[in-house]
């Protein structure tokens, strides 16, 4: 019997729509690719080297060019986190955006954000108490003798200063930048990136860093720069970190977006404690964090960080965080993307994770959210490692370790977790927040 053309057409669709159902069947139950190693020494000499030829790849040498990504990516939704971009009524949906996100007198009561820190670095003050300070120059040329209006100029004052932004600018930073004690730098209202250097806050107390974005720091030879009003000296190399803390205490990291640094994004070393790092957005990198960098500094016994409440984005490798020694809180962060493992650590550090969620990548060979560096098991048997309400998802798993932690910390220092279940709602607003003065964030 002769077909009419309608129906070669349908019989035509129909097979193709077979060979294409084929096909993603075959796809999606593909196995995942074997790697030709023997020992787990090897396996993560591979994974570092994918790992170092990912980042060389993804580091783009042009910030502008990455910001405009960066922004485009911001406006789509995280795929993985199933959130579309909420346009509503303000949501403050964790502890520390309640005290003060919905309030829209937030650009006349600026200091109140000294109040809401929670976590190991709650008492951290900032600029409290000091007066306002604006940005209004851009520029970062004066190493020496800092022009006034500066960036720079703001953070080296032996005072208490609030920092501010007169606008939306990007800050390329010519040398490290070097924080004095009691400083806030509040970039509400504004959209300011500080790229081309790190932020380096050593031996300092009181500072709290919120709401910037900080990426496309490189590392420098370093120079004659200022480090306060009175004293400036000789500085050696910068790594290229984004925030490189060194024994300083009382510091608070919220609401920043960080991505594309050299080095580390955060670096925590040489027995710097007291410190909280909340509702932040991290993506393109491969080191993330650092806590501890050396296994020689022993005094890194006392640092007590809290990670609470952000997001661990797209094209991340490893060192969400990597710990020594200390004692760490990590807690209802939401952990979409990574290429090694999230979690990692070595010398007896003490790691709590609860309530976070850990959605492994589709290769096969990273489902682990842990991994103790070079440390075999007699060794790690003993570390105390736990998992508490943590959601595991797309395969992965919890290497869990050691008995019960038998520390014990108030409300303040130990941030209650609710299960992992909930932790898309409350880190749907990490990063920076288009905050518009006069309307709630």
């Amino acid at each position: 019997m002769a077909r009419s053309p309608l129906h070669v057409l349908l019989y035509v669709l129909a097979t193709v729509a077979v060979a294409a159902a084929a096909a993603a069947e075959t796809a999606v139950h593909k196995p995942p690719p074997t790697t030709n190693v023997t020992s787990d020494e090897e396996y993560w000499a591979k994974r570092a080297e994918e790992a170092r030829a990912y980042s060389r790849a993804a580091y783009v040498a042009d910030p502008v060019a990455e910001l405009n990504r960066f922004n485009q990516d911001v406006q789509r939704a995280t795929t993985r986190r199933s959130l579309a971009r909420y346009r509503g009524p303000c949501l403050a949906t964790n502890p520390i955006d309640r005290c003060w996100r919905c309030r829209s007198n937030w650009a006349s009561d600026r200091q109140r954000l000294a109040t809401c820190a929670r976590g190991f670095g709650h008492s951290a003050m900032g600029g409290a108490g000091g007066r306002t300070y604006v940005v209004t120059d851009p520029s970062d040329d004066e190493l020496i003798i800092p022009k006034k209006g500066t960036l720079r100029y703001g953070v080296i004052q032996d005072r208490a200063l609030w920092i501010v932004f007169a606008r939306s600018m990007v800050i390329k930073l010519s040398q490290e930048l070097i924080v004095n004690s009691n400083k806030t730098i509040d970039g509400r209202g504004a959209q300011v990136h500080i790229t081309g250097a790190q932020i380096t806050l050593q031996g300092v107390k009181h500072v709290i860093i919120h709401g910037v974005r900080i990426h496309h720091s490189v590392p420098h030879s370093g120079g004659m720069i200022r480090d306060s009003k009175h004293h400036y000296g000789h500085r050696t190399r910068s790594d290229g970190d984004g925030i490189s803390i060194l024994s300083s205490s009382n510091i608070w990291i919220d609401h920043v977006s960080m991505w594309s640094c050299a080095d580390g994004l955060i670096d925590v070393v040489s027995g710097s404690t007291a410190i909280t790092v909340s509702n932040s957005h991290f993506t393109k990198h491969d080191h993330v964090m650092l806590f501890g960098a050396s296994n020689s500094e022993t005094q890194d016994a006392m640092m007590q960080i809290t990670v609470a409440f952000n997001h661990f984005g797209k094209g991340l490798v490893q060192r969400m965080p990597r710990c020594r020694f200390g004692f760490f809180h990590v807690v209802n962060n939401d952990y979409t993307h990574w290429q090694m493992y999230a979690i990692g650590g070595n010398r007896d550090p003490t790691i709590i994770s609860q309530g976070n969620r850990f959605i492994a990548p589709d290769d096969g060979n990273a489902k682990e959210v842990t991994k103790r560096e070079y440390a075999p098991y007699s060794e790690y048997k003993d570390w105390v490692w736990k998992s508490q309400g943590d959601v595991m998802m797309n395969g992965a798993f919890f290497n869990e370790s050691g008995g019960q932690n038998e520390r014990r910390y108030g409300q303040m220092d130990f941030i209650p977790a609710k299960n992992g279940k909930y932790v898309g709602k409350l880190t749907q607003f990490a990063g920076t927040l288009g905050c518009r003065v006069g309307k709630p964030c």
